[in-house]
């Protein structure tokens, strides 16, 4: 059976939220900004259910993604959602995701996936 976690707050698009500061060596780097910490931060104190599971089979993620604007950027906000579910420990990496059901908004369900069972409708 899998639990649903319902993140609240407007998930941010990944890639919109860089910015360029000058480094060590003069060359620029690229960071994140602060609207996207905030969001991982929060996303941090809301996150219980997951948290710490370390999931490090393939799996499947379930997801509806509210957004406030139709200019919304899905696919980032994606990156963002498996950025953030690495780094509370609920996957150990993002790449053994296999397949995303999308909905519209942001509450998530991971379903471990046995690699010896396989299953045939």
């Amino acid at each position: 059976m899998m639990e649903i976690e319902v993140i609240h707050g407007q998930i941010i698009a990944k890639a919109n939220h860089y910015q360029a500061v000058p480094g060590k060596d003069g060359a620029k780097r690229i960071i994140k900004d602060e609207r996207i910490r905030a969001y991982e931060r929060s996303f941090w104190e809301q996150c219980t259910k997951y948290r710490n599971r370390h999931i490090a089979s393939r799996f499947r993620l379930f997801v509806r993604v509210w957004h406030s604007s139709l200019r919304f950027d899905l696919d980032n906000s994606l990156k963002t959602l498996l950025d953030c579910l690495q780094m509370v420990g609920a996957i150990t990496d993002d790449k053994l995701c296999f397949q995303i059901e999308y909905h519209p908004r942001v509450e998530f369900a991971l379903l471990e996936v046995n690699e010896q069972k396989q299953i045939f409708h």
